[in-house]
């Protein structure tokens, strides 16, 4: 099939399609599917936090809660490490399983691992196809593990990070520099012992809303959707731009890291046949393919 066939397809409502087109963007025939795509917009959700934190399990329930309101959603489940998305797509899929035969509902793994661009490039290209496809809600889900949140939180409105209860939780966060592209916070599993503290604790932390949930009975769900409603409702042109120019400098930054001439360079300031500054100004003035 065709770029045009498989986009015709997917919006018909095959997953299958849809799929294949996700893995052309993961290639370098990502420019000429995006080429090919209607300009349109959808709402992007980040959900990040520490591994065992319930970040799948609270992505379930949050699928559930926008479906209640007929709305198609997607997700990315964002894994900026493996080179294979099986196994995540495995452990996924089995976390989300009420929603394995929604057809209004896609779930897919991202290994950005030896994609072109990797993260900063990948995620938004396939938000775009996405929203192209006519859903309405993208959530992308990543493990807290650095770069890949500032990345997430680049094209994410809001993002959500994840925690559980426990002794230094909060502080270790901080120190993780999570809470630094938090908008909302959620100490998850907030019926187990130390979850108030918890709570206190990341108050102190941070400024923005901190928030108790139960995501396995879904409880304080209602609480959640609603802060990250009134969070979208209450974003302007300056946050967007703001989030638009961070995407800018993150790709840049992908981009310069995978540059041809960078270990030449690198070889030649090590050897000092050159300096930090005149490399970095001759790293600017080769153009380098995206």
């Amino acid at each position: 099939m065709t770029i045009d066939e498989l986009i015709a397809a997917a919006r018909d409502g095959s997953t299958r399609a849809a799929g294949r087109l996700l893995s052309l963007v993961e290639s370098p025939r990502r420019d000429e599917v995006l080429a090919a795509l209607e300009p349109a917009s959808a709402r992007v959700i980040g959900v990040t936090g520490p591994p065992g934190a319930g970040k799948s399990t609270t992505v379930g329930a949050l699928v559930g809660a926008y479906r209640e309101r007929g709305l198609r959603v997607a997700v990315l489940a964002v894994d900026p490490s493996s080179p294979y998305s099986g196994g995540a797509l495995l452990g996924d899929r089995i976390r989300m399983a009420a929603h394995i035969n929604d057809p209004d509902v896609l779930i897919r793994s991202v290994a950005t691992r030896g994609h072109l661009g990797g993260l900063a490039a990948a995620v938004p290209a396939a938000i775009r196809l996405l929203a192209a496809l006519s859903y309405d809600l993208i959530v992308a889900e990543t493990v807290g593990v650095g770069q890949s949140e500032i990345e997430i939180a680049a094209i994410a409105d809001p993002t959500v990070v994840i925690l559980n209860p426990g002794a230094g939780d909060a502080v270790q966060a901080a120190k993780a520099g999570l809470l630094e592209v938090a908008d909302l916070v959620v100490v998850n599993k907030a019926d187990r012992e130390g979850a108030d503290q918890t709570a206190r604790d990341l108050r102190a932390e941070t400024h923005v809303p901190v928030l108790k949930l139960v995501a396995a009975q879904g409880e304080g769900l209602a609480e959640l959707v609603e802060a990250i409603d009134a969070h979208h409702r209450a974003d302007t042109h300056d946050r967007r731009t703001a989030r638009a120019r961070a995407q800018i400098l993150s790709l840049a930054q992908t981009l310069l890291r995978n540059h041809p001439e960078l270990d030449r360079l690198a070889a030649s300031v090590a050897e000092g046949r050159d300096d930090p500054y005149g490399a970095a100004e001759q790293l600017f003035a080769v153009p380098v393919e995206p």
